[in-house]
């Protein structure tokens, strides 16, 4: 295999490599022995399988993504941004180019730490005096930007080979080396270590980088020949062979070592290894390689980001995203990650850093999970990786990161929580064109909705919990929004509502294509006033069949529909007409039906709303008493109070005022018993007459009705209320109860 590789010509063998080589890294050499003597055998086999339980099914979702969509430069980003859309997959993103920018910090100061024996030895023959470890990690840290920014990833890759061969010749120096504590333990004891050893946790953030190298060839996507092939191969290979390594060296440290050895003596395999300076020299390779991978991958992931223009100034994004003319290689952003990895570099402690990049990996991995979990749950067609993981693999991997971020340290997974949200909220308002959360979760909520929909479907009727699945069909929505809002109000909270353009004509292919031009435009204001309502329209020859097909129209909610709504113009009294002509119909389905009378005045305040019970609304009243509940549970009605106005005989006036009392009482409805009004019906004045002139301030008046009365009256029983404000007409298909 040629190693001149032009941009998008490598193959399998550069993911394999620049995984392995950073999963064998610093932590392996510096900090494992640290853990070994700790936590024991055991208690570090806990840390591997559990560092494991994350990066396995992390790599397992980044196979099957990469095998489902072309990954394209950026590795994990794309992945993560084309899946979650481009707002919150950049404060994701941000994220991981935090941690790729931090990692090169880190290896770099874990590649300083390989100079002990050589800095030692310079003491002990020459007397140097005081020495800083950052007189090697700084300059070290220019140098790889130098030559990342004049040879490119080109570099690195040939490097990967050399490396990976130190690592094969140190690791086999260090499994057939033998001490004298090992010739002297005549029993191993796989849960020894020292007296008051360090927290779990503690130690697990500290050695958990080492298991984080399987993804850092996902950053080379934009740069190899068959990313699909390449990267699932490479990564799970990787991630396998570093699991097993790691149980084998943790195993030699524990009988090749005391605790108190294992814990105080940094690089400790040294001292086992066959050629103690092959571990140093190994250090370096190991720490160096991966400070170059990570050098590689973290500019692509800010050059992607900024090609995405997540970043509030085009300048800033230009810049960023600037490459060299013809292999694209990000300069600009490869000046930017040395400058952020010379700042941590200056920290130089590798406890620190490897905490910090620990935290930024779990909320890359377990957004990666979570992906990978809402792709089967969504069940898209669209959705075929040639490599597919299990769910609750998957599942598994993105809980356990959210646990282990506050296991390893609360506060800082809670900082990283917040900063994370705020970074997404900012994102959202400068970049209000991107797609938000919305789009992963479109396919899942999909699955969810239906799954309830059978679930409400197939659940036993139960009037006793009844809440309104109303439909409105209507010809007026852009005329007049009032029907619109009324089952905006229902909708809110409690109720389901799906409002349904009527489109008088027939169904043709210039029809339909107005009509989804409507309805788009439907959706704008929806979407502007915050709506749950659902929105569709309807075609249809006569409003009479419109409303046939409406009544047969499976509920948004999955719940059988339980209502209609109509509305009419009281400006415009004809407009009724074709209402009570076809109310029998909808009263033949078994429905509640609504009419929503409107005029100039509207909606007023919305302050006042009386409902009016009278002595032929036993069916009706509790319906219309629930509906005035649900309109208060909008916004927009929170300062409204519901007044009950009784109008019976006299003899009956007290009696039905004690039963509203008592129904206001055990229904537990917001209403003040000061707003129950008796009001007497005399013989001479008409109920029509006693509601305009009590309910002229109400801002809403709902009254009942009856089909009875709508044949031998006609559309005259919705007329003759011009001077008061809107009034809702309501007839209940049988009683409802108010517990």
């Amino acid at each position: 295999m040629s190693l001149n590789k032009k941009k998008g010509a490598f193959g399998t063998a550069p993911v394999f490599f620049t995984a392995i080589s950073t999963i064998l890294g610093a932590i392996m050499f510096l900090r494992f022995g640290y853990a070994v003597g700790n936590l024991g055998f055991y208690g570090t086999l806990g840390v591997i399988v559990l560092g494991h339980l994350v990066t396995i099914p992390t790599a397992m979702a980044i196979a099957e993504i990469a095998t489902n969509q072309k990954v394209e430069g950026g590795g994990e980003y794309f992945i993560i941004s084309r899946s979650f859309g481009i707002n919150i997959g950049a404060a994701i993103g941000v994220a991981l180019y935090l941690s790729q920018a931090i990692s090169v910090a880190f290896y770099v100061i874990a590649f300083a730490e390989a100079f002990d024996p050589l800095v030692l030895w310079a003491k002990a023959e020459f007397g140097l005096p005081f020495f800083d470890k950052r007189m090697i990690s700084f300059p070290a840290t220019l140098l790889l930007s130098w030559l990342m920014i004049k040879k490119g990833a080109d570099l690195g890759t040939k490097a990967l080979y050399a490396v990976v061969a130190i690592l094969i010749l140190a690791l086999a120096f260090f499994f057939a080396g033998m001490t004298e504590y090992r010739l002297g333990l005549e029993t191993i004891e796989l849960n020894k270590h020292v007296n008051n050893p360090d927290d779990f946790f503690y130690v697990f953030a500290i050695v958990f980088p080492a298991f984080t190298g399987m993804t850092a060839g996902v950053g080379l996507s934009g740069d190899l020949k068959d990313p699909k092939k390449s990267i699932p191969v490479g990564t799970l290979a990787a991630t396998l062979t570093g699991m097993v390594l790691y149980v084998l060296i943790a195993y030699k440290l524990m009988v090749s070592a005391s605790p108190e050895d294992l814990v105080g003596e940094g690089l400790v395999m040294s001292q086992i290894s066959r050629w103690p300076l092959i571990i140093p020299i190994g250090l370096a390779a190991a720490t160096i390689s991966s400070a170059l991978g990570s050098i590689m991958v973290a500019p692509r992931t800010l050059q992607a980001l900024a090609s995405d223009k997540i970043f509030p100034f085009q300048k800033m994004n230009s810049f960023l995203a600037k490459g060299k003319p013809v292999t694209k290689e990000p300069t600009n952003a490869t000046l930017v990650t040395s400058g952020l990895a010379l700042v941590f570099v200056m920290a130089g402690d590798v406890n620190v850093v490897a905490k910090i990049i620990s935290m930024f990996f779990m909320i890359t991995y377990g957004s990666i999970c979570l992906i990978s979990f809402l792709n089967h749950f969504a069940a898209d067609p669209s959705y075929r990786p040639s490599f597919k993981s299990k769910w609750i693999i998957s599942a598994l991997g993105a809980v356990l990161c959210l646990y282990m971020m506050f296991s390893m340290d609360a506060q800082y997974a809670l900082i990283s929580v917040v900063l994370m949200t705020v970074l997404y909220l900012i994102i959202n308002q400068t970049q209000k064109s991107n797609e938000g959360l919305a789009k992963i979760f479109q396919g899942a909520m999909f699955q969810l909705s239906r799954q309830i929909q059978i679930f409400i479907q197939n659940a036993k009727r139960n009037e006793e919990s009844w809440r309104p699945s109303v439909i409105c069909i209507s010809s007026d929505f852009f005329e007049r929004p009032n029907a619109f809002n009324f089952m905006r109000w229902l909708s809110h909270r409690y109720g389901f509502g799906t409002y349904l353009h009527y489109i008088n004509g027939y169904f043709s292919n210039e029809a339909s294509i107005g009509a989804k031009e409507q309805l788009a435009k439907m959706i704008e204001v929806a979407v502007e006033n915050k709506s749950n309502v659902y929105l569709d329209t309807l075609i249809s020859p006569s409003y009479t069949s419109a409303i046939a097909q409406a009544m047969q129209l499976p509920s948004v909610s999955g719940k059988e529909l339980n209502m209609l709504l109509f509305e009419f113009s009281k400006s415009e009294p004809e407009s009724v007409n074709p209402i009570t002509e076809n109310l029998a119909l909808a009263k033949s389905a078994e429905l509640d039906v609504c009419v929503l009378a409107t005029g100039q005045k509207g909606f007023g305040f919305k302050r006042r709303v009386h409902i009016w019970i009278t002595a032929q609304d036993f069916i009706n009243g509790n319906l219309m008493i629930m509906l005035g509940y649900v309109l208060m549970g909008h916004p927009d009605w929170k300062k409204a109070e519901i007044e009950l106005m009784t109008l019976f005989p006299q003899k009956d006036l007290e009696e039905q005022k004690n039963k509203l009392l008592d129904l206001i009482k055990t229904g537990r409805l917001p209403i003040s018993p000061n707003n129950v009004t008796v009001v007497e019906q005399l013989e001479d004045v008409g109920v029509k007459e006693v509601i305009k002139s009590k309910s002229k301030e109400a801002d809403l008046t709902i009254v009942g009705f009856h089909l009875e009365a709508i044949k031998q009256l006609g559309s005259e029983v919705f007329l003759g209320y011009e001077d008061i404000g809107n009034l809702l007409f309501v007839s209940a298909s049988s009683r409802k109860t108010i517990q």
